[in-house]
């Protein structure tokens, strides 16, 4: 299944919340969920009832849309939640937000996990001071995520840098505004990820 390359608010209304696809504009009066608060399409505005089939594969495109990944993907990072011990909803959430271009994202390096997949498939970042362009790459406890000296020297870092004082990452990063970087404090659990999904959903999915 090849990546959606629509427009990413008729995703937003679809579901009928916000997911921040679109980093700032999601913050504006230009967002459109603000503008038209009903899904996209002829019929947008008429009540639907879905099956329950439909609603955990509803719950499960949310995720993937939101995380930005292809079903395969997801589904790896399914296999390998089960795999941990603990709720697997849980264990999934949290192995998508180990992935590199999400800490980049969370970190506040870029408005949009979008934005920060292309940083880093851009090689602008480095874990532990080694280079990677790789942004499903899952970050562990006590990793240093920064940007590398070349990317430093980009204007677009330099005017990141500028506003990385006002930004508030999640409490499992700490950042460090000087240093254009961050640390993993420790692995997040279920009470501090922000994540509008019912991930129960997505395991009955999965399971059956």
């Amino acid at each position: 299944m090849a990546r959606y390359t629509g427009p990413v608010c008729r995703i937003c209304r679809r579901h009928g919340l916000k997911l921040f696809l679109k980093g700032e504009r999601c913050f504006g009066p230009k967002c459109a969920i603000e503008r038209r608060n009903f899904p996209p399409g002829d019929h947008g505005q008429r009540r639907r009832k879905f099956s329950e089939y439909a609603n955990q594969l509803k719950e499960k495109q949310k995720a993937r849309y939101v995380y930005g990944v292809l079903e395969r993907q997801f589904r790896k990072h399914f296999q390998e939640a089960e795999r941990q011990p603990g709720m697997t909803g849980a264990n999934l959430l949290r192995v998508l937000e180990r992935r590199l271009d999400n800490v980049v994202y969370r970190l506040g390096f870029a408005d949009s996990r979008r934005q920060a997949r292309q940083l880093v498939r851009h090689g602008h970042f480095a874990i532990n001071g080694r280079r990677t362009d790789i942004p499903s790459a899952l970050v562990k406890a006590n990793d240093v995520v920064s940007v590398t000296p070349k990317g430093r020297e980009l204007e677009y870092f330099k005017i990141v840098q500028e506003g990385l004082a006002q930004k508030a990452p999640p409490s499992w990063l700490e950042l460090d505004p000087a240093g254009m970087g961050g640390r993993v404090l420790n692995l997040p659990g279920r009470d501090v990820i922000e994540a509008h999904v019912n991930e129960q959903l997505i395991v009955e999915f999965y399971s059956r």
